[in-house]
């Protein structure tokens, strides 16, 4: 198990990089909320993690900070930008340059290298690979460790390998916040805490993580914990 991250929670002051005001948002044609009027403030350079039984609005939650959705009504602030009534195109170019997202399942392609798969987002269109791209992302695989794996196909890396590939995968953009929904969720225990000590390093370089998990031990290891629950968030 890593150690736990004693940082400063308050690691800047001013302004919060990314806001959620009072959101509300409910299941597809219904009018049964998951989420009631939550709000949240999340600092550059911090580490949070929400906590929760499955159900109860973690995952709802990640994807409108992330802007994969939108809210019912509330106001999510990038940087001051409310970008719940920015255009979808505007969305699109935060999703991808700032923000990175990774899963519970990988979803490598199969086919495809490690090092293929981290420059997916750049490939469509690009046949060859240009060399400097392909230098960033070996660069990106050197970062979480895989600097001797950029040619193995997603089948001969072990399962904490391949979520180290989505992560770099997540990261090939220079992103500054990563959204990390169930991250060690199909991973047996000592490989979930191979990814959480990615994470801690990945975030005392000054990336921003805000991470959903059922895992308490792992919650513990953020700089604050938050608990869902009913659609609301309280201090865990």
């Amino acid at each position: 198990m890593p150690s736990a991250n004693t940082a400063d929670p308050n690691l800047k002051n001013g302004d919060m990089m990314l806001e959620a005001r009072h959101i509300t948002k409910s299941h597809p044609g219904t009018h049964s909320p998951v989420l009631y009027d939550t709000s949240l403030s999340v600092a550059e350079g911090e580490f949070i993690a929400v906590v929760g039984r499955s159900g109860s609005g973690k995952s709802t939650l990640l994807n409108v900070l992330a802007s994969l959705s939108l809210p019912d009504s509330g106001h999510v602030l990038y940087e001051g930008e409310d970008i719940t009534t920015a255009t979808e195109a505007r969305r699109n170019a935060l999703r991808h340059r700032d923000f990175a997202v990774i899963f519970q399942q990988h979803h490598l392609m199969p086919y495809l290298s490690a090092l293929e798969n981290v420059l997916l987002p750049f490939m469509a269109g690009l046949t060859p690979i240009p060399a400097p791209l392909r230098d960033k992302g070996r660069d990106v695989l050197a970062r979480v460790g895989l600097s001797g794996r950029a040619d193995a196909l997603p089948g001969q890396l072990s399962g904490g390998e391949q979520q180290r590939v989505a992560i770099a995968r997540a990261l090939v953009r220079d992103a500054r916040i990563l959204f990390a929904d169930e991250p060690t969720g199909s991973l047996d225990s000592a490989t979930g805490d191979e990814v959480m000590q990615l994470l801690q390093t990945l975030n005392g370089g000054g990336l921003t993580i805000v991470m959903v998990t059922h895992n308490a031990e792992y919650a513990s290891l953020a700089h604050r914990t938050l608990h869902m629950a009913d659609g609301c968030l309280r201090p865990a």
